[in-house]
């Protein structure tokens, strides 16, 4: 049986390839889960994805990824990865596996950017290399989940 990964995008993603194409690349949001599950695949995963602009919904599918029977996360929370407890709550609360991601560099970014809530509640956190930060948490995720025997 496949392990299954959630892949888990916050606000204003659903607007790469539009937004700020300088800093997030110009690849959208389905090109880069499109190529994330082809990647998974070749891990022998199976790849589950999501994306919202709401705090809550966010909340909610984390929440859920027990019940779902979800192995390990892989998290963009985006503007949230500053501001939000309760998403790093809820990451703590499953205890699942859980890696952050970000398209752009935000240790070289704006102040307010460096302070991550959720970075704590993962095994690692994965910044600066675009779209390619996708790719390197999944397999960072599954060689860890392998290391773990899960």
């Amino acid at each position: 049986m496949s392990k299954k990964i959630l892949l888990i995008n916050g606000p204003n993603l659903q607007l790469l390839g539009v937004r700020e194409p300088e800093i997030y690349g110009v690849a959208t949001l389905p090109e880069i889960v499109a190529d994330l599950r082809k990647e998974a695949g070749l891990l022998g995963l199976e790849l589950e994805d999501f994306q919202s602009n709401s705090e809550g919904a966010l909340v909610d599918k984390i929440g859920g990824s027990l019940s779902a029977g979800i192995d390990g996360i892989i998290i963009n929370p985006a503007a949230y990865t500053h501001t939000s407890v309760a998403l790093r709550d809820a990451l703590a609360a499953v205890a699942l596996p859980a890696v952050e991601v970000h398209l752009s560099n935000v240790s070289g970014r704006e102040d307010f950017r460096h302070r991550s809530y959720t970075a704590e509640k993962c095994i690692g956190v994965i910044s600066g290399f675009g779209a390619l930060s996708y790719k390197l948490a999944l397999r960072a995720l599954a060689e860890y989940l392998d290391s773990r025997g899960k």
